[in-house]
């Protein structure tokens, strides 16, 4: 469906971003780690499937620096604190934040 293509389209985008942009991704303010949970939150509504694979972008958060982790990690620690968050994003998150 054209729904679902969109979905997709947008996953692969935002996850080319946060695995093949590492400039942009691992700004000093966050904002790329904010851009990528904003999307993990809002596509966790509609598709829980390609939510918790773009949280993948996050998976190598404890090799950062100290500044980066803590950012990364509230980030994450967002999406599984939401009471609507999905069992297959919940699952995710939380094998990452182990």
């Amino acid at each position: 469906s054209i729904r679902r293509q969109r979905q997709m389209c947008i996953r692969d985008r935002i996850g080319a971003f946060g695995q093949a942009n590492s400039v942009n991704f691992h700004q000093d303010d966050g904002a790329g780690y904010e851009l990528i949970g904003d999307c993990i939150v809002e596509l966790d509504a509609i598709n829980p499937q390609v939510a918790a694979r773009l949280a993948a972008c996050f998976g190598l958060w404890k090799r950062y620096d100290e500044r980066r982790q803590l950012l990364m990690k509230n980030q994450l620690e967002r999406i599984i604190n939401r009471p609507q968050v999905s069992r297959d994003c919940y699952d995710v998150v939380q094998r990452l934040l182990a």
